[in-house]
């Protein structure tokens, strides 16, 4: 079965960072894009950040220069590290995975950021 499992989200302070992971099973992880969406309650779903199968990124203008996004296939895993966090980044986080032509679509069941002081 397919499973995107999302990691390391929770409390942080304004300026402070988290790492999130998200780790893939049931597919071949290799011929995916990955992505980092988020999502708070009042918004629609938003891109964050994009690393295609051959390993080209692409971010939000709100994550560029504070987020890396960052892919393993030996480990089938992508993580999204955020820095200077700020307290608009609160959000559920979710981990994509999508071919090239998008036969296959697959999602995370997301994981809580919280910035607050």
């Amino acid at each position: 079965q397919v499973q995107l499992v999302e990691s390391g989200g929770g409390l942080v302070q304004p300026g402070g960072s988290l790492r999130l992971s998200c780790a893939a099973s049931g597919f071949t992880f290799s011929a995916y894009s990955m992505s980092w969406y988020r999502q708070t309650p009042g918004k629609e779903r938003e891109l964050v950040a994009t690393i295609t199968a051959g390993g080209r990124i692409n971010y939000a203008d709100s994550a560029r220069g504070r987020f890396t996004i960052s892919r393993d296939n030996a480990k089938s895993t992508v993580d999204l590290q955020m820095n200077s966090l700020k307290p608009e980044d609160t959000a559920v986080y979710y981990c994509y995975a999508q071919t090239f032509f998008a036969e296959y679509k697959h999602w995370g069941q997301g994981t809580q950021v919280t910035v607050s002081s």
